[in-house]
């Protein structure tokens, strides 16, 4: 069983930067790959960013390369995503998800990230 309790979402001007944080507690030990998704209203929930088991290969979509960095410590059982030049098209509900080695998910609570133009 994994718990994971997302932090940092808010207001922010276009432009501007947050950090996303997730700490998970739990079996930490069964985690492997760790996600961050975003859900906007009236969207379908996107993939934004992904990270292996030992934060050594990471993957973005295509709409944040470049401005999104995706990073784990273990020995923090955190994740997080740093946000930088905020566009108004990154406002959503931003969820990470931890997945096991056996195919099991589990998911935080979510987080609203929201930024003015």
């Amino acid at each position: 069983q994994v718990q994971l309790v997302e932090s940092g979402g808010g207001l922010v001007q276009a432009g501007g930067s947050l950090r996303l944080s997730c700490v998970a507690s739990g079996s930490t030990g069964i985690i492997n790959g760790m996600y961050w998704y975003h859900q906007a209203p009236g969207k379908q929930r996107e993939l934004v960013a992904s990270i292996s088991t030992n934060g050594r290969t990471t993957n973005y979509a295509d709409s944040v390369k470049g401005r999104f960095t995706i990073s784990r410590d273990n020995a923090q059982n955190t994740m997080w995503l740093q946000m930088n030049s905020l566009k108004p098209e990154d406002t959503a509900v931003y969820y990470c998800k931890a997945g096991t080695y056996w195919g099991q998910d589990y998911w935080g609570q979510g987080t609203q990230v929201t930024v003015s133009s």
